[in-house]
């Protein structure tokens, strides 16, 4: 069966997906943690969230599927940080997939009538 997301071109597919992985708060203060640290953080990312260690974790997990982090899980011990071209490559696709968008958009917005 193929999925309704085939029937996209594959870049939309995909940011859409990367767009997906950055949709929640926590997720982004965590890109946001590793990316000021620009070093792997091993542990101690937990304490600087207010969030439980397993919900770190699920979310490191999906960043790292993204594609928008690495990491490596050395029995209790895990280090991750921001895949950097990864994170340049999304924000040049945001870029190309945003750029047309506000160029087609009118010069004047919506006024009430509209919607």
């Amino acid at each position: 069966m193929q999925a309704k997301t085939d029937l996209f071109p594959p870049d939309l597919a995909r940011l859409a997906e990367v767009a997906k992985a950055l949709g929640h708060p926590a997720r982004l203060a965590i890109l946001q943690t590793l990316a000021a640290r620009g070093t792997c953080v091993c542990g101690e990312l937990v304490s600087e969230l207010p969030l439980a260690q397993a919900t770190v974790s699920q979310h490191l997990k999906a960043l790292k599927t993204a594609g928008l982090v690495r990491g490596e899980v050395d029995g209790p011990r895990s280090c991750y940080c921001v895949d950097a071209p990864a994170l340049r490559a999304l924000s040049a696709d945001l870029g190309a997939f945003l750029d047309p968008v506000l160029d087609a958009l009118p010069a004047a917005n919506c006024d009430d009538d509209c919607c």
